[in-house]
């Protein structure tokens, strides 16, 4: 069952079969447009995968999406977050207090959500300037960049591990850890209709964010977390036969091994294409030059600042899947902080 990317006011509550339902839910202002939120029958309600972004008009998207397909958002048992991101995370909270249900997501994750509610907003500013300014990025653009963040989401009431079930009574919903977009990022494999859902790791067009905060880590290597993950995703089901993803953003989509193995040499060109980039350098490139100098949907002139701060992130996590590799190095004791190419 596949269905291409249409604007959300096309878009309907599914009944999937199997006791799978999605409902679409809007994210204001993003071009994604869209969240589909899975409900996963059980005797005891449904659970969703993931709640969409916290505003009214999602709330009533979701609420109504799922009483149009015969089900009762105050009779939902849980929610399971693949990941902390607002516009998977933001309504879990709203649903818990309409139903009474739990909240989950993995332990990675909601101990980033922990950090990011004792974190205050002055402090948040300070700690982005400054990770700015170590890669490079001039004063004006730094002081563009720094914007308002989304409130954090609800703090969950269970944390998963790899491997665990989740509380679906009659069925079996197994937590698998795919970290790279966030550390905590899970998919969650129906292992009794062998169907997968994908959060933002696996998604049939588009490929997602993956950055390194702060950008000058050296401890962390996001994307090689990434890769690896893809390759997991893969080898999952029976005999290794392809299961159907569900994603998600965009739409439904079968043999998500293959579609993995595409994502994985999309990163692995884009690597090398990087190395080679910094080879032909004859100086060190700061951070936020290798972001300028990188390919993306649109020239960096026409990015906005913070459009420009994500791609820095995502050439941070580049930069250091090469450090790892040997590939590049960064040079001590430099501030803002510079790699160059090493001879291969």
């Amino acid at each position: 069952m596949k269905s291409r990317r249409r604007p959300y006011a096309e878009q309907r509550p599914r009944d999937l079969g199997g006791g799978v339902w999605s409902v679409p839910v809007p994210i204001p202002g993003s071009p994604l447009g869209y969240t589909l939120v899975y409900a996963v029958a059980s005797p005891r309600g449904p659970v969703l995968v993931d709640a969409g972004w916290n505003h009214p008009d999602a709330w009533e998207a979701l609420s109504g999406g799922l009483a149009s397909l015969g089900l009762d958002v105050t009779a939902v048992r849980g929610v399971v977050v693949t990941h902390f991101h607002p516009d998977h995370a933001g309504l879990a909270g709203q649903v818990r207090e309409a139903s009474g249900g739990w909240i989950a997501m993995h332990e990675s994750d909601a101990a980033l959500v922990r950090l990011m509610t004792e974190y205050a907003g002055d402090r948040h500013d300070g700690f982005q300037s400054d990770m700015l300014r170590r890669a490079g990025a001039d004063p004006g653009e730094v002081r563009q960049a720094v914007g308002d963040r989304p409130a954090p989401p609800a703090l969950p009431d269970r944390e998963l591990r790899d491997g665990d079930l989740v509380d679906l009574p009659g069925r079996k919903l197994r937590a698998v850890h795919t970290p790279g977009h966030t550390p905590g990022h899970i998919c969650l494999h129906l292992e009794d209709a062998d169907r997968l859902f994908t959060g933002d790791h696996v998604l049939p067009d588009i490929t997602p964010h993956i950055g390194i905060y702060p950008y000058d880590r050296d401890d962390v290597d996001p994307l090689g977390d990434f890769l690896e993950s893809l390759d997991r995703v893969g080898e999952l089901g029976p005999l290794g036969a392809s299961m159907t993803a569900l994603p998600a953003h965009e739409w439904i989509f079968p043999d998500v091994a293959a579609r993995a193995a595409e994502i994985r040499h999309h990163h692995e060109e884009k690597l090398e294409q990087l190395r080679a980039l910094l080879a032909r350098r004859p100086e060190p490139q700061t951070i936020w030059e290798v972001a300028a100098m990188m390919t993306w949907n649109r020239p960096w002139e026409d990015l906005s600042p913070m459009v420009r701060g994500m791609a820095a992130g995502e050439a941070a996590a580049h930069l250091r899947s090469l450090e790892a590799s040997g590939l590049v190095r960064r040079l001590p004791g430099v501030d803002p902080v510079r790699f160059q190419a090493l001879d291969s």
